[in-house]
């Protein structure tokens, strides 16, 4: 099976979206400025680490939560990803955006159809937040890449909530810096 990365971005206080999530504000209040590294204060290397993950990838996963409120409403023609993208569902959505394929069968099943999709690249597991614990809690997650933007939402979604589990142990890979994030990678123990 192909190699499950987790990447995605947070405050330095551990938030992935601000609060007050709407389609008009899919990243909650404030929460635009999480992803300053790709737009506003974007270098040459926050551009390279994000080549890296869309090359490496052959498959993308998101949450059904963040289907409906970020790409329904953003992206109503097409899917914004080049790799197929699948998108873990409790039921089926009334609009669907072409270039997405909609799982209701559980988080086994999405991971067995995406790693064959993806042959020997990456499955990027990009969100939201419900998503990314299921999918780092159950074993799922080979490598987590966080990018901490500098600054402190105070409140919004958490991306690391309490989990009844045991201990995740993390092996540091590399870290780099940015004027806009923190890119700190990490291989899961397991």
């Amino acid at each position: 099976m192909a190699k499950v990365v987790m990447d995605i971005t947070m405050s330095l206080d551990g938030f992935i979206a601000g609060p007050g999530i709407t389609q008009e504000v899919p990243m909650g209040i404030a929460g635009h400025r999480l992803h300053d590294w790709l737009f506003t204060r974007k270098t040459e290397l926050d551009s390279e680490l994000l080549k890296e993950v869309v090359e490496n990838s052959g498959a993308v996963i998101v949450g059904g939560h963040t289907y409906t409120i970020a790409i329904e409403g953003a992206w109503e023609k097409s899917s914004p990803f080049s790799v197929p993208a699948f998108v873990v569902c409790h039921q089926l959505p009334s609009f669907r955006v072409e270039g997405f394929t909609f799982i209701t069968d559980g988080l086994a099943s999405v991971m067995e159809q995406a790693g064959r999709t993806a042959g020997a690249k990456d499955i990027w597991v990009m969100g939201g937040a419900d998503l990314a614990r299921q999918c780092l809690y159950g074993g799922w997650v080979d490598e987590i890449h966080i990018h901490i933007a500098p600054i402190l939402l105070k409140k919004g979604t958490r991306l690391f909530t309490e989990n009844e589990g045991a201990l995740t142990e993390l092996e540091i890979m590399r870290v780099l810096d940015t004027p806009g994030a923190v890119h700190i990678y990490y291989k899961v123990r397991k």
